[in-house]
C-alpha cells in the first residue's frame, strides 16, 4: 500500500512539473494569465501537501497494525519436561504438569508367621496429571490430580499470594497442601532416592490437608507454618473436621556447588475430628507397610487409639559433589481416651540413608523450601546421544516403633478397651540402584528386607525386591 501511494506521489510531482513548464511557456506568450496560472500553482501545492499526509498517515497506519499482531503474539516458551507458556513480561505462566510411575514389587511375607501371601504384582504407584501457573505476576496456582489405582485423588489444590517479601520464596497459600513436616516428606516423590518414603512418614500420617500455609526462605533458611481442617478425600466426612497445626525451619550455613549442611525442625498437632455418621470421633492409628514397599502388607499397626497427639520431627542431611548422607528422627505422643485405656504411648521412628552418584551427578538442594529437588544429569540418554545418564547406589536403615503402651492397652478394661495385636517394631534396610537417563525420567531397583518384633507378627522378616520406572513433565 505504501509502496504505491509513494508511486502515485511521483507521477503527481511529475505531471506538476510538466504543467508548470506549460504554464509558463503560456505566460510568455500572454503575460495577461499570470495571476490565473500562479492560483492554479497554489492549488496543485495544497493538493501535493495532501498527497503527502495519507502517504505518511499510511505509514503510520501499517507500523500500528504490525504493533497490534505483535502483542497479540507476545508468547514465550520454554520446555521443561512439558512446554512452559508465558508472557514476555512474566505477567502470566502456566505449564502442564504429571508424572507416571510404574511399579514390580516380589515379596516374601513370611506366611508361616504372618498368614500372609507372598505378592508378585505390578502396579501405576502414581499417574498424576495437573496444571500450574502465574496470574498478574504475584497469584500463583497449583493442582493435580492422581489417577493411580483407578480411582482420582485431589493431590496439590491451592492458590498462593507470592513475593510480598524480598527472599527467595514468600507464599500465602490457600487448598490442599502439605502438613509442613520432615524433609523426607516435603520432597517431592520424583526426588526421593528410594521408592518410598521412609517408615515413620506413613505411620504418623504425613501428608496433605486442606487449609492455610505461609512458606517463605532464601539462600540459607526457610520456614513453614500452617493450620489444616481434613484432607480433600474426607471433605464431607465429619461434623467438626480433623484438624492440624504444624510449623517448620530449616538452616543451611553451607550451601554452596559442592557441599550442603541442612538441619531442620518441625513440629505438628493433630485433633481427631467428629464424624457425621456416628458422631464420634474418628479416632488415629498408626502403621506401616513391610520391607518399605507398598503393595506389602502392614505387620505393625496400631488400632484406632488416638483422640490427638503431638509430633517432633528432627532432621539433617550433608552433601559432598556426588555423596549424600540424611537422616531424621520422629516422636509422636499420642492421647488415648480414658474410655479405651489409661495410657498414652510415645511412638518414634528414625532413619538413616546414604548415596553416591558415581557417575560424578550431585543432588540439587533447594534452600528456600529445605527440600531436594531435580538432579542434573550430566550424560543424559537419549537418541544418538551416545550418554550413559546418572547412576546412583544407596542404601538406608530404617526403624518404626509401635510398641510403646501395648501391654496397658491389651490389659484395658474400660469400657471401649482394643487390643493392640499388632502394636510392635519394625526395623528395616535397604539397598538400592537408580539410573536416571534423562532429568525426567528414572529406573530404580531396590532390595529390602523388615524384621518384626514384638505383637502377633514377632520374629516375622520380610523379604523384598521392588523395580520402578518413572517420568515426570
Amino acid at each position: 500500500m505504501i509502496g504505491g501511494l509513494q508511486k502515485t506521489s511521483g507521477y503527481l510531482l511529475a505531471g506538476a512539473s510538466a504543467l508548470g513548464i506549460l504554464a509558463i511557456g503560456g505566460t510568455a506568450a500572454k503575460a495577461s494569465d499570470t495571476a490565473a496560472l500562479e492560483a492554479q500553482m497554489r492549488a496543485m501545492q495544497e493538493q501535493m501537501r495532501e498527497l503527502q499526509r495519507q502517504v505518511n498517515q499510511a505509514k503510520s497506519d501499517a507500523a500500528a497494525a504490525k504493533g497490534s499482531h505483535g502483542s497479540d503474539l507476545d508468547l514465550k516458551v520454554k520446555w521443561k519436561g512439558a512446554p512452559e507458556l508465558s508472557s514476555s513480561d512474566g505477567k502470566f505462566k502456566f505449564k502442564v504438569r504429571g508424572r507416571i510411575m510404574v511399579d514390580y514389587d516380589g515379596i516374601n511375607q513370611d506366611r508361616s508367621i504372618t498368614g500372609e501371601h507372598d505378592v508378585s504384582a505390578v502396579e501405576l504407584r502414581r499417574a498424576r496429571l495437573g496444571v500450574e501457573g502465574t496470574v498478574f505476576y504475584d497469584w500463583k496456582y497449583k493442582f493435580e490430580v492422581d489417577f493411580a489405582g483407578d480411582s482420582a485423588e485431589i493431590k496439590d489444590a491451592y492458590v498462593a499470594y507470592a513475593n510480598w517479601a524480598p527472599w527467595e520464596k514468600s507464599e500465602i497459600r490457600f487448598g490442599n497442601q502439605y502438613v509442613y513436616n520432615s524433609l523426607e516428606e516435603l520432597t517431592s516423590s520424583r526426588f526421593i532416592t528410594f521408592m518410598e518414603r521412609a517408615a515413620f512418614t506413613e505411620a504418623f500420617f504425613l501428608d496433605r490437608q486442606i487449609g492455610a500455609g505461609i512458606v517463605a526462605g532464601n539462600d540459607h533458611w526457610s520456614f513453614q507454618t500452617g493450620y489444616y481442617g481434613a484432607p480433600a478425600g474426607e471433605q464431607e466426612t465429619y461434623f467438626d473436621d480433623t484438624t492440624a497445626f504444624s510449623a517448620r525451619g530449616t538452616v543451611a550455613p553451607i550451601n554452596n556447588d559442592t557441599t550442603v549442611v541442612h538441619l531442620g525442625a518441625s513440629y505438628r498437632h493433630r485433633d481427631a475430628g467428629t464424624l457425621k455418621d456416628t458422631a464420634a470421633a474418628e479416632l488415629f492409628r498408626y502403621r506401616a507397610h513391610g520391607a518399605d514397599l507398598h503393595l506389602a502388607d502392614r505387620f505393625v499397626a496400631t488400632p484406632r487409639v488416638g483422640d490427638s497427639d503431638d509430633m517432633f520431627v528432627l532432621e539433617g542431611a550433608f552433601v559432598w559433589k556426588s555423596f549424600s548422607v540424611q537422616g531424621e528422627y520422629a516422636q509422636l505422643e499420642t492421647e488415648i481416651p480414658t474410655t479405651i485405656a489409661s495410657v498414652n504411648p510415645t511412638y518414634n521412628g528414625w532413619y538413616i540413608d546414604a548415596s553416591w552418584f558415581i557417575t560424578g551427578e550431585m543432588r540439587n538442594y533447594e534452600a528456600d523450601e529445605g527440600v531436594f529437588g531435580r538432579t542434573k544429569v550430566k550424560n543424559p540418554v537419549y537418541g544418538g546421544s551416545g550418554g550413559w545418564g546418572a547412576w546412583q547406589i544407596a542404601g538406608r536403615y530404617d526403624t518404626i516403633d509401635l510398641s510403646d503402651g501395648a501391654a496397658a492397652i491389651n490389659a484395658s478394661t474400660a469400657p471401649n478397651a482394643v487390643t493392640c495385636t499388632d502394636c510392635g517394631e519394625q526395623k528395616t534396610w535397604l539397598i538400592g540402584v537408580n539410573w536416571w537417563l534423562t532429568d525426567y525420567t528414572a529406573l530404580k531397583l531396590q532390595v529390602s528386607q523388615s524384621e518384626i518384633d514384638g505383637g502377633a507378627n514377632n520374629g516375622a522378616t520380610i523379604e523384598g525386591v521392588g523395580l520402578r520406572a518413572q517420568v515426570d513433565w
